[in-house]
Order: structure tokens, then C-alpha cells, then sequence
């Protein structure tokens, strides 16, 4: 196709299929600034990529949020121009992995119409992907087909949301790229793929259901709010006798909760042991699942998804034989170890060399890699996916490594080890334990870590020894500006 040319050609009135416009498909440059995780008082070296996006109604622009995760500079060229345009960012959806953009400059919307979305495809159906991959500087299609449909994990945020697999190709550059059906309709966002299982040509799309969630959360509240959870863990009912011990008829299908979340609205009438039977309605299979489309079944979690935060859902349970029912008020997740920090920079604390920090995925990402849970160790990974905060308010804490000084001698090989507690008072997060060692009056600072390891310093020599150590390492201040307040 050439790239000169305005619009693609008109389908002939036999044709069965519609060439997609493409005047709405964007390329996006992004300059990064992010932090380092690692090393939470500096951050790293800049850098740039591209990526693509699709113009929507409202003078709006769609991209994938990892595109433009800390940007320090966002900018939008339509295909058919040779001009940059500086684009704004409106809101961030890190969970569902959607960033909403916007140009002040009047140029840039002249003479194009935004996509029209539309319905969610079925299994087979043609889609159509577009963008700018990497290998050259022009827009770029794949097709292929709708392959699987289901809820997935959204691998920037952690989060498990709707998603489609197709066989059409994803590569570096697709991503926020809109994906066409066969009239011309955008039917999701390019977003991720398969590197792994040894897979050849699996992408994923972000589809319209998740998509227009996305734009009316924005819309209704002026900001991203997010996806609410149900905030339980649950296992499956399919074994009979099982079924039989928990008191169920032949007829009653469910899922046992094995766990709820004490930060979620369930843990105000949901216990363990409940069976949930059915959720606004829907009811539950043994396997978790719920009636999705015709001849098709998808993991109940979609329809919590499908709500708003603050939003009410009407849950089935039994309990001791009998059923109840408990409205519940949705909300996001408050995970123990979160899954972004919403583009703020990393708490840290230092004192005698110990560096304190906050374990989020990104830190584990930085610490350990992208496969970070093939090489973390067992003991953050057993944190991260089974470990729920007590609180809103509540942090793993650990010394992610020992700055070596004469003060810390013989401590030098800890790292990543939480702090359990501080002079015998729990650690909750990083802010109490600041507040904690400044204002400790001791003869000696008292840190219980995990596996009943412990390190005691004196308190005026310690603090007395912090400020030396940030001078010889050029580290400008012992804490995060967050944590001064």
C-alpha cells in the first residue's frame, strides 16, 4: 500500500470484506524516564520508542499505557504527515494496560474521523492488525483470525481481564495499534504476545468490552478509577465428594472460598468455607465459570470486571447449608505487593547503610528481570502471589541491600530480607519504620527480620555514621521526598 495515499480504496459492492481507514491509525514517540528500583535515589538513563494508537472520538487518542509508562515527552504523526505533534497524557489504565492521549495542536485532527468500535468477535473471525512494528517506518497490516477468548493476565499491571488471542502477528512497535473485523470496525488494541511455550504467532488483543470500560470510567469520573475484584481466593467443586461434604444438593453448583482478602468489601460477609453460588444473578459452575456467549464459558471474574468501582453486585452464597444473600460494594485491588506505583517514584529509607525499601512488581522486575518469577526468590514469590495486606496502608518491607561501611560490618550480605519488626513494634510499612528509627531514644536499634534474623546498631552511632555514607556515595538525601512529609 502507499503510504502517500489518504485513505485506503473503497470496497467494490460485491465485496464481503471492508478495507479498514486507516487516517486514524497513529505512531506514537515516547521519551522514558524511569525510575530505578534498584537504586531508588537516582533514575535511569532516558530512553525512546515508539509504539502505535488509534484516534477515537472527543479529540482522544488510544494507546497501550506501557507505551507511555514515565514519559517525560509524548508525541502523535499521523500517516499521511511529516509533523510531530506534543500529546498530553489524560489518564493512565495501568491494569487494562490503556493510556487515553490528547494533541492542543487543531492541525492534527483536520480532515480525519476517529475509528468506530465494534462488538466483541467470535472464534474464526478475520481480524485485521495495524500499526508501526518494528522493521521499517511505515504503517504496517497482519491478519489473521480470532483464536481464543478469554480472561487473561495483563502482563503490565499484573491484572486478569477479557482478553482476545489471535494467530496475527504482535511485534515491538503493534502495541496500542487497532485491530479491524471485516467492516471495518476497530474490535481491541494490540498489546502483548506469547514469548514463551514456544510459541509462534500468538498475539493479544485488549478488546471492546475492557476498552470502553476504560473510556467511561474516564468519562464518568474525570479520571481512571480502575477494574474492581471480587477479593477472594476460591477453588474448584468438581470433585463429588467434595461437593457431597459441603452439604450441596445434586443441583447446587458453586466455588468454595478458600480466603478473603481482609482490604476487600467481601471480607465484610464473605468467610471461608462459603459457597458462592452466583454472582448478580449469574450463576456459578463447580469449574468457576459462568454462560458467556453461545456454546461458550468464561471464568466468573469477568462479570466483577464488567462493574465500576462503587458499584453494588448481589452475591449467592451458602453458609452451614443455607443460602444467603450479601450486596456488596466493588473496589480495586490493594494488593500486598502491588502490581505499578501509578507512575510515582519508590519510597526508600537509609540509615548506617541499610537501604529500606517497598517490594512492588516493578521492583521485582528491576531486581530479578522481567521472568522475574523464574528467578526471585521463593520467599518474595510466596509473598507475592499468596500474601494479603491487613490493611490499605500496609508494605512488605525489606533491606534490599547493605551499603557497605565500618557500622554494618559482618551485615554486608543481607539483602531482600523483610523487616519484620523494629524495638519489638511491627514494621506495617515504610513510614512507620521511619518514624520509628528517627525517633528512637535507645541505646541500641533493634531489627527483627524474617527467619528470626536480627540487626542491632547503636543509635548515635548509626545515625551519626548515615550521612557519611550518603556522601561518599553521592546519594542526596537518607529517604524518599514522600516520606520527609
Amino acid at each position: 500500500m502507499d503510504s502517500d495515499t489518504a485513505r485506503s480504496p473503497e470496497p467494490v459492492a460485491n465485496a464481503c470484506r471492508v478495507v479498514p481507514c486507516m487516517d486514524p491509525v497513529v505512531k506514537v514517540f515516547c521519551v522514558h524516564t524511569e525510575p530505578n528500583f534498584s537504586l531508588p535515589w537516582q533514575q535511569s538513563r532516558q530512553y525512546s520508542s515508539f509504539s502505535s494508537g488509534v484516534i477515537i472520538g472527543g479529540r482522544r487518542v488510544l494507546t497501550s499505557a506501557h507505551c507511555v509508562e514515565h514519559h517525560t515527552q509524548v508525541k502523535l504523526k499521523r500517516r499521511d504527515s511529516d509533523t510531530k505533534f506534543l500529546a498530553t497524557v489524560l489518564a493512565m489504565g495501568r491494569e487494562c494496560d490503556i493510556a487515553l492521549l490528547t494533541v492542543d495542536d487543531n492541525e492534527f485532527w483536520e480532515g480525519v474521523s476517529p475509528v468506530e468500535f465494534g462488538a466483541l468477535p467470535s472464534l474464526q473471525d478475520a481480524v485485521t492488525v495495524v500499526g508501526y512494528p518494528i522493521g521499517g517506518d511505515t504503517i504496517s497490516v497482519t491478519s489473521g483470525v480470532v483464536s481464543r477468548i478469554q480472561t487473561l493476565q495483563y502482563v503490565h499491571a499484573s491484572s486478569e481481564l477479557l482478553g482476545l488471542q489471535i494467530d496475527a502477528a504482535i511485534n515491538d512497535g503493534n502495541s496500542g495499534g487497532p485491530a479491524f473485523n471485516d467492516r471495518g470496525k476497530c474490535v481491541g488494541l494490540a498489546f502483548q504476545k506469547n514469548t514463551r511455550d514456544n510459541a509462534d504467532n500468538i498475539g493479544y488483543l485488549i478488546p471492546t468490552p475492557v476498552i470502553t470500560h476504560f473510556i467511561e470510567d474516564y468519562e464518568k469520573s474525570g479520571e481512571y478509577t480502575g477494574f474492581p475484584i471480587h477479593g477472594i481466593k476460591w477453588q474448584k467443586m468438581e470433585n463429588p465428594d467434595l461437593h457431597n461434604a459441603m452439604g450441596m444438593k445434586p443441583d447446587l453448583k458453586g466455588v468454595l472460598v478458600t480466603r478473603v482478602e481482609p482490604t476487600s468489601p467481601a471480607s465484610g460477609c464473605l468467610q471461608p468455607s462459603d459457597i458462592i453460588l452466583s454472582f448478580d444473578g449469574v450463576d456459578i459452575g463447580n469449574d468457576g465459570t459462568v454462560p458467556f456467549r453461545h456454546g461458550e464459558r468464561i471464568g466468573f471474574s469477568y462479570l466483577v470486571s464488567k462493574k465500576y468501582s462503587g458499584e453494588k453486585a448481589l452475591v449467592k452464597v451458602m453458609r452451614d447449608s443455607e443460602v444467603h444473600e450479601f450486596e456488596i460494594t466493588l473496589a480495586t485491588h490493594k494488593p500486598l505487593i502491588p502490581g505499578h506505583l501509578k507512575g510515582r517514584p519508590p519510597s526508600y529509607y537509609i540509615v548506617a547503610g541499610f537501604v529500606f525499601v517497598a517490594v512492588s512488581v516493578p521492583y521485582l522486575r528491576s531486581e530479578y528481570g522481567k521472568n522475574y518469577k523464574d528467578y526471585a526468590p521463593a520467599k518474595l514469590l510466596v509473598k507475592h502471589f499468596h500474601a494479603m495486606a491487613e490493611s490499605p496502608d500496609e508494605q512488605l518491607v525489606v533491606i534490599s541491600q547493605v551499603l557497605a561501611a565500618d557500622i554494618n560490618i559482618g551485615y554486608e550480605d543481607i539483602d531482600n530480607s523483610q523487616v519484620v519488626s523494629f524495638d519489638g513494634q511491627p514494621v506495617k510499612n515504610l513510614k512507620t519504620l521511619v518514624n520509628m528509627v528517627e525517633n528512637c531514644k535507645d541505646k541500641f536499634m533493634k531489627f527483627c527480620l524474617e527467619f528470626g534474623q536480627i540487626v542491632v546498631l547503636e543509635t548515635k552511632t548509626a545515625k551519626a555514621a548515615t550521612q557519611d555514607i550518603l556522601t561518599a556515595r553521592c546519594i542526596p538525601s537518607a529517604m524518599s521526598d514522600d516520606l520527609k512529609a
